[in-house]
């Protein structure tokens, strides 16, 4: 997929930001309103709706307006998406880790790669 890649940055930089991962958290819990979200942050109303912008922009949130409020939300396949990301990563560095552990040991394979150690 071409996106993915730039899915995956967008994501990212949105969470790269305290105040926007303090939304997040707060819209783990469930849907809320900007007023509700603005609340427990210390910047202006406008400063809120960038940060939701920037989140709505990167699908992490979704926001519908009913009347006079937006209400706001997680779009949790986004953020499953970055989870699975972050957890093949972990799995390559594991595997890695334990090779590297199996060298240092000599306890890996049956044919580890030899560096001349074992000349005559």
């Amino acid at each position: 997929m071409p996106n993915h890649q730039g899915s995956l940055d967008r994501v990212f930089h949105a969470l790269a930001d305290p105040s926007r991962r303090r939304i997040v958290e707060r819209l783990v819990r469930g849907p809320a309103s900007v007023s509700e979200l603005a609340r427990p942050l210390e910047m202006s109303l406008p400063a809120v709706l960038q940060h939701l912008q920037v989140l709505e922009g990167s699908g992490l949130v979704v926001s519908e307006k009913a009347g006079r409020v937006r209400t706001c939300r997680l779009e949790p396949a986004v953020l499953r998406a970055a989870e699975t990301w972050l957890g093949a990563q972990r799995t390559t560095w594991e595997r890695r880790l334990d090779r590297l552990d199996e060298v240092l040991t000599g306890h890996g394979p049956s044919d580890p790669p030899t560096h001349g150690e074992d000349r005559p």
